[in-house]
């Protein structure tokens, strides 16, 4: 009973941050949209609720890690392992400035979609190609203004405790762009907010920083090598944050 109150007490200052940041939002893009072509400042607004959130939860214990003294090159595309929608609260802690590629049923919502379209944010629908050929060239688009991207090359969250076969399409746009690729890995999201259910539950997570992986010089043929090296490193990093959290 008290998980459940406590759910929806989050969930309504959420919403409640959400509903009156949406015209500080508006009025940012509106502003700033002539010298800020990244979105940078409505996206940061807009990340900040996610760490409010966070805070607010009781239930959540998410920080973040650094594990590589390698300086964060922008724009890169960020890539991530994914274990839950939780997982992109915990990603809002990272410190750069990145727009999501999010499926499109978020991306669609009211008030919350909204504020995802402010902040310059890309919906795909996920097995539509077209749909997936349109976002990523928005991704270029961010890209060649400067600002990094993050993506779960996963294609969707893993229902096990198995790390899913990477798709290529981050790699090979970061080789046809020449952008690093910027590895994070993350666990113990995945019964922070179980599938189909609002109720949140008790959960330790890390979000940890790795090294970057360059991509200058490769070329399309090097797409698979890149994707295997960048999987590797990722499964790597989150089988020691598991077994630092105690994850069996």
């Amino acid at each position: 009973m008290l998980r459940t109150v406590v759910s929806a007490f989050v969930w309504a200052v959420t919403a409640l941050l959400l509903v009156l940041a949406l015209p500080v939002l508006a009025f940012l893009w509106l502003v700033t949209r002539p010298f800020d072509r990244g979105q940078r400042i409505v996206g940061r607004v807009f990340r900040s609720i996610g760490r409010v959130t966070i805070a607010l939860n009781p239930y959540w214990s998410f920080r973040l890690e650094r594990r590589t003294d390698k300086p964060f090159h922008e724009p890169s595309i960020v890539v991530s392992n994914h274990e839950s929608e939780a997982d992109i609260f915990l990603s809002t802690l990272l410190p750069w400035d990145m727009k999501y590629l999010a499926k499109d049923s978020i991306y669609d919502t009211p008030v919350m979609g909204w504020g995802m379209k402010l902040a310059g944010d890309i919906g795909v629908v996920r097995g539509d190609r077209r749909s997936g050929v349109k976002a990523l060239i928005e991704c270029r688009k961010k890209l060649r203004a400067g600002v990094s991207v993050i993506i779960f090359p996963e294609g969707t969250r893993s229902r096990t405790d198995e790390l899913l076969p990477f798709l290529e399409g981050a790699f090979r746009l970061a080789i046809d762009t020449q952008v690093p690729i910027q590895p994070v890995a993350l666990a113990g999201t995945r019964y922070a907010l179980p599938p189909g259910s609002l109720k949140f539950g008790a959960a330790k997570a890390v979000i940890r920083i790795l090294d970057p992986a360059p991509t200058t010089g490769l070329t399309s043929a090097d797409v698979p090598a890149l994707t295997a090296r960048v999987r590797a490193q990722i499964e790597q990093a989150r089988a020691e944050l598991r077994q630092e959290l105690g994850i069996t």
